[in-house]
């Protein structure tokens, strides 16, 4: 491992400084690419104009025609914490702005697969629905709008995936509306935003639309930012990119949250999870409510997800937040499970003394469809090579097809990488698609070691060495002043995530002493500049050396009434 401190412009620091900020914060923030205070600004009035994605405002017309018209809509999910909550900020905004006749329907991932298919449009269609909706999905595919159209429904594709290619060229869903900022010829700057987001946005263009009708005014329209909250939670969750229009959605999302103002659902799931929604951040997004939403679309049916978040009965919330909770802990059982057997055989690949090879393909027929994804992040994060991992179909007459899940690293995109095996092998990929760093792919079982050396060669092409060691960008040192709890929530109160890392310090400690603690845990005692610190390295068993650089979160437990700092070991340079 090696740890790179990232450079501070002292010009956009001491800019920043000089608004009052505070100086460490100022120095995080010139890290990050920051260089005004107006960067930070995180007021609604500072979010991207809908006018400016192609397609809101044609949907936002053609719903408001289906309202005027008394017609029923039917939006079509995915089943990830995105796609459930990007359902359910429709739902509940489409109601909120008087719509009457709206309903929804989730695919099965182990029968349906991904995205609107062909006998999915077919069911919308016998719901007796005259307007598909799709949220999180839709842009790729092309024969499930066909047979949407054909059966005589409207059709409008929210998402944010890429769009499908084909020969090199992009291809896009025919005759149907499509909002979606990755499509060609979209202005709109925020390419990162979540499926959830674009939906938001197609509500505020939506409520333009019914404001300049007549239906209410500036006075008396629907406060939709309610919905905020569930942006937040699916932007986070989905882990995109946070550049400034979704740091903006995500922290007018928390503040709401902060002040208990969230759906019943996403009470009874902070509930569960044993977290505090006054203090909440969104680590609680991404490691404590989101896996509990996607545990449903993993190993049962996101319905019991997006029915917990569209409630408003306090006692169906909790009691659906408890089997979201259940269902997550035997998702637990079983990565963990998947996780020893995928990295004992990523292993076997390679002798000890030797690097990992350039890509890792992993397949079990034992193993579960539904976690094949936290399995190939899991191996990706260790290993550190693009990882695709591998499950046998569990849907009726698809037994001999795979279904695999990959994570990628820094500098292979891994989209990109699936289309370059698609154009060399013909035939090999039945289904792909994603993004640079997720991806997903259908493959027949017979053409495994055809895919596995296929992606291997791509990845030989495009990684060099610099590439394949693992690195961690942090943040320097930490001034012995700044280690104290207070420092801790203010750091806390900020929004962090993918594109925008969350503050990680660097710089060589004493190890006094150290001790595994429930088998797995690495407890620390270290000295950090001449003053003594408790320390913690979560999944990590080797011990340290005597003296060591570290990479740390500065955190604060909580014992017997009194907060200490400690710090969250992340890597050593060892």
């Amino acid at each position: 491992m090696k740890i790179i401190t990232r450079d501070v412009p002292p010009r956009a620091a001491w800019a920043l400084e000089q608004t009052g900020m505070h100086p460490l914060l100022a120095r995080l923030f010139a890290a990050r690419g920051i260089t005004h205070a107006d960067e930070l600004d995180d007021a609604l009035a500072r979010l991207l104009p809908p006018s400016t994605m192609l397609g809101a405002q044609d949907a936002a017309r053609a719903l408001a025609d289906a309202k005027a018209a008394g017609k029923s809509i039917c939006i079509v999910a995915d089943y990830d914490c995105d796609g459930a909550t990007a359902c359910a900020v429709g739902l509940r905004g489409l109601r909120l702005l008087g719509f009457d006749k709206v309903n929804y329907l989730v695919p099965d991932r182990v029968v349906d697969g991904y995205g609107l298919t062909p006998s999915i449009a077919k069911r919308v269609k016998a719901q007796g629905a005259d307007v598909l909706v799709t949220v999180d999905n839709g842009i790729a595919s092309l024969d499930g709008v066909r047979t949407a159209r054909e059966l005589g429904l409207e059709v409008i594709v929210t998402d944010h995936h890429l769009p499908a290619l084909k020969d090199g060229e992009v291809v896009l869903p025919q005759d149907c509306i499509i909002v979606n900022p990755n499509q060609p010829g979209c202005a709109f700057e925020s390419k990162s935003i979540a499926g959830v987001g674009v939906m938001f946005y197609v509500l505020l263009a939506l409520r333009a639309e019914l404001r300049e009708r007549g239906v209410f005014t500036a006075a008396t329209q629907p406060k939709i930012d309610t919905l905020l909250p569930l942006v937040a939670m699916g932007t986070v969750a989905d882990v995109v990119k946070l550049d400034a229009n979704n740091r903006r959605l995500v922290s007018q999302g928390l503040k709401r949250v902060r002040l208990g103002a969230m759906p019943p659902g996403m009470t009874a799931l902070f509930n569960v999870a044993a977290r505090k929604p006054a203090a909440a951040t969104g680590f609680d997004f991404g490691f404590a409510l989101g896996p509990r939403l996607n545990a449903a679309g993993r190993l049962a049916d996101m319905t019991l997800g997006i029915e917990c978040l569209i409630t408003d009965d306090g006692l169906r919330a909790d009691e659906l937040a408890r089997t979201l909770d259940g269902i997550n802990r035997e998702r637990k059982a079983i990565e963990g499970d998947m996780r020893e057997q995928a990295l004992m055989m990523a292993e076997d690949m390679f002798d000890e003394s030797e690097e990992p090879p350039p890509a890792l393909v992993v397949f079990d027929p034992d193993f579960h469809e539904g976690v094949v994804g936290i399995v190939a992040s899991r191996l990706k994060d260790k290993l550190h090579r693009p990882t695709f991992v591998f499950a046998a179909s569990g849907a009726e007459g698809k037994e001999h097809e795979l279904k695999g899940s990959g994570r990628s690293i820094q500098g292979f995109h891994l989209r990109d990488a699936l289309d370059l095996v698609a154009k060399r092998h013909p035939g090999v990929l039945l289904r792909f698609g994603g993004h640079a760093m997720a991806a997903g792919c259908t493959i027949d079982e017979e053409h495994l070691e055809t895919f596995e050396a296929a992606l291997q060669q791509v990845a030989h092409e495009w990684l060099d060495a610099a590439t394949l060691q693992r690195r961690m960008e942090a943040d320097g040192p930490l001034d012995p002043k700044y280690r104290r709890a207070d420092m801790v929530d203010t750091l806390h109160k900020e929004v962090w995530g993918q594109g925008f890392a969350p503050p990680v310090f660097s710089e060589e400690v004493q190890v006094i002493s150290q001790r595994l603690v429930g088998e797995k845990h690495l407890a620390l005692k270290l000295r950090h500049q001449g003053e003594p610190v408790d320390g913690i390295w979560f999944g990590h068993t080797d011990l340290l050396p005597a003296r060591v650089t570290i990479a740390f979160r500065l955190d604060a437990d909580e014992w017997q009434g009194q907060r200490r700092v400690r710090f969250l070991v992340e890597a050593a340079e060892v």
